[in-house]
């Protein structure tokens, strides 16, 4: 397929073996003078650019969509600090990146004589692909960040400063714009399949996005859509497990593999019944968001039943979340304190119900569990899985371009295509119907700017874009101050809850103008538990810290506020 970052998995795994290590000094540099003497040494080293832990993707964990049981992160619970290997790993390793891409950059002329004109143009563009999104991971996160765009020597390194990321922020786009005008828009069935044309205009609108740059983010979204390369895949609940490789959806990617020993494991995603420990949820934050299938937030819709609080709703809510009393991983989930058995479809006859805390103290404190990408084969090699790991899918990109213009105060007709677009794939229907979705009609800044929001909730459910949102948007200082709350233990929720009828949801809660819900009145009733407190410092979280250890190499470098 053209649109995905497929390169050869066998000669990225060896680099994987080879150079395991990421603990190096993001400053230091390749040391054989003899490297990038023809194609394949370039390519080799392309390649490299190309593994997994130079892409990270945000945890959900981080934000308002998840819970585990009564745990917290240190973004959740306001402890970040300096030494906090999280901002430690995304620092070092963009700085790895960014200086094997200067390296390539610095050295490919040696192989010059042996490669196409062509060729050429596309490895340097390649390299500039990936110095301008390690550069865009570290200006989000950290703000102004030390830049560099050679191969310094260890004296000038070391004396480094940060640079006003707005000033970094336009060489990011120079090299996007390079990118852009030297990648190929497809790849040929028997070529590698790196960086392209769509992947650089979809990054950089998104990096605009994140800074406010709207008619850039505008213009670039625009310019991806233009390709007409990519569409929406037609089944949203198919689009995210194993086997769905390489969609017409996918702009930007990395594949994983198994057999190559490059996947993805967490049981905490898996249900107890079928082998897992069921301790990463979604929240029910994320429950609430989901609208009906009126359009209406659950607090206004006529449709809503908090006694079936999985009917009606947008499809994306039963595509994301396992709705009770249906089969998941060979079993029917259901997690009612009163479900002592549950029908095992694998053997073909009822077993303990592992999935209730009646029998399990730890199945899910709050009874939602993730369906969203989870299919049979996680049963298979271990629970290890090789979906690909979607960097960037051309849904972002027609929602960044809707967000661009709803900023830009420039809503038209492009705009409301755009959502109702993405809403109607959920629907499974055509978006120019009037009947068979809840079409988007308004054209008021305001009411769209809500609507795009809970769209993107709603649609990016558990994929790492909730936590940058909570950031750009500023909400992160109001819902990550906001409890995580659950169920009653099962003594409690039978009397309270069980027994005067308020399974599942005891009350139906306020939905405010961010979308956001109210469950404190459920709470000061006793019908729900609080099982953690969440907080965000918003006098410094909105920046992560500079790892203490390059503050202490170089002084220099001066530590965000408040760290």
């Amino acid at each position: 397929m053209k649109k995905i970052v497929l390169f050869t998995l066998s000669a990225c795994m060896t680099f994987l073996t080879a150079c395991n290590s990421l603990d190096l000094n993001p400053l230091s540099t390749g040391s054989n003078a003899n490297w990038y003497a023809d194609e394949s040494e370039v390519n080799m080293s392309l390649n490299d650019l190309y593994r997994d832990p130079f892409w990270p993707v945000d945890l959900e964990t981080w934000t308002d969509n998840w819970m585990a049981r009564n745990a917290l992160t240190p973004i959740t619970d306001a402890t970040i600090n300096s030494q906090w290997a999280t901002s430690e790993t995304y620092y070092q390793t963009a700085y790895k990146a960014i200086g094997r891409a200067n390296t390539l950059l610095a050295n490919i002329d040696k192989a010059s004589g042996n490669i196409s004109q062509s060729n050429l143009d596309r490895y340097n563009a390649e390299a500039r692909f990936v110095r301008a999104s390690q550069y865009s991971i570290l200006i989000s996160h950290f703000g102004d960040v030390v830049y560099y765009a050679d191969i310094p020597d260890l004296a000038t390194a070391y004396n480094f400063s940060r640079t006003d990321k707005k000033n970094i922020l336009k060489s990011i786009y120079e090299d996007y714009d390079f990118a852009i005008s030297k990648l190929p828009v497809s790849y040929g069935s028997g070529d590698l399949k790196r960086a392209t044309k769509g992947a650089a205009l979809a990054l950089k609108a998104r990096i605009a996005l994140y800074m406010g740059d709207w008619a850039v983010a505008r213009d670039a979204a625009k310019a991806c859509m233009d390709l007409n390369v990519y569409k929406l895949y037609p089944d949203f609940s198919t689009l995210f497990v194993p086997g769905t490789k390489n969609s017409v959806e996918t702009v930007f990617a990395i594949p994983r593999s198994v057999t190559l020993g490059s996947y993805f494991v967490d049981g905490g995603l898996i249900t107890r019944n079928a082998g897992g420990n069921s301790g990463s949820n979604p929240s029910w934050d994320l429950f609430c968001s989901f609208l009906c299938k009126d359009g209406l937030t659950i607090d206004k819709s006529p449709l809503y039943d908090p006694r079936k609080p999985f009917k009606n709703r947008d499809p994306r809510c039963t595509a994301t979340l396992v709705e009770f009393q249906t089969k998941h991983l060979g079993f029917m989930y259901q997690p009612h304190p009163d479900s002592l058995t549950c029908y095992n479809f694998n053997t073909g006859k009822y077993q303990i119900n592992n999935d209730s805390r009646s029998n399990t103290q730890y199945a899910s404190f709050n009874g939602i569990i993730f369906k969203k990408g989870i299919d049979d084969s996680w049963l298979v090699s271990g629970n290890k899985v090789d979906p690909d790991k979607i960097i960037i899918r051309f849904t972002d990109v027609m929602l960044i371009y809707a967000e661009a213009k709803i900023e830009l105060n420039e809503v038209d007709q492009s705009v409301l295509d755009a959502i109702n677009q993405v809403r109607a794939r959920a629907y499974s229907a055509d978006y120019k119907s009037t009947s068979a979705y809840p079409v988007v009609t308004t054209t008021n800044q305001s009411d769209l700017r809500k609507t795009l929001r809970i769209e993107r909730r709603m649609e990016f459910a558990n994929e790492g874009t909730r936590y940058m949102d909570l950031i750009r948007w500023k909400l992160a200082e109001k819902v990550l101050n906001k409890p995580n709350y659950g169920m009653l233990d099962p003594i409690d929720l039978r009397i309270k809850v069980i027994k005067t009828g308020l399974w599942f949801f005891p009350q139906t809660p306020a939905i405010d103008e961010d979308g956001v819900a109210d469950l404190t009145p459920m709470y000061n009733a006793g019908l729900i538990k609080l099982l953690t407190i969440r907080k965000f410092d918003l006098s410094k979280q909105y920046l992560w810290p500079i790892p203490a250890k390059e503050l202490l190499i170089n002084p220099n470098i001066k530590q965000n506020p408040g760290y």
